[in-house]
């Protein structure tokens, strides 16, 4: 969890399905895609959702030669350099002549803040 004070953006929280750590604005588990509360007019005014960093690519071992093995590894780096997350997404081995690929999305979407007047009290 985050030292992000809950209600500012930024905040964290446990996905009560897989135990993800994520926003804790997030209406939808971004790791397991399970529903977390219902979003009244969701359908009517949906969130602008930027994708401001893509990266997709593969690997392909060649016909020849011994299995090759990979770790997927994702790190997170603040504007001074330090690493503030780094977290291990995967690990297998590609045969010769299997080919594997991989992709790496950033989204982004506008924070909710609470405006004046409203508590912070959930029902």
């Amino acid at each position: 969890m985050s030292g992000v004070r809950p209600g500012t953006p930024g905040a964290t929280r446990q996905c009560p399905h897989c135990r993800e750590t994520i926003l804790e604005s997030a209406a939808m588990c971004p790791a397991c895609r399970h529903y977390l509360r219902f979003v009244a007019g969701a359908d009517a005014s949906p969130v602008l959702v930027l994708t401001p960093l893509r990266i997709e690519g593969s690997i392909r071992h060649p016909a020849d030669g011994d299995p090759w093995e990979y770790t997927v590894v994702v790190s997170i780096r603040n504007d001074r350099g330090e690493e503030i997350a780094h977290k291990l997404v995967g690990v297998g081995a590609v045969s010769p002549n299997e080919q594997r690929s991989f992709a790496l999305s950033v989204e982004a979407v506008p924070a909710r803040t609470k405006g004046p007047g409203k508590g912070g009290t959930r029902h």
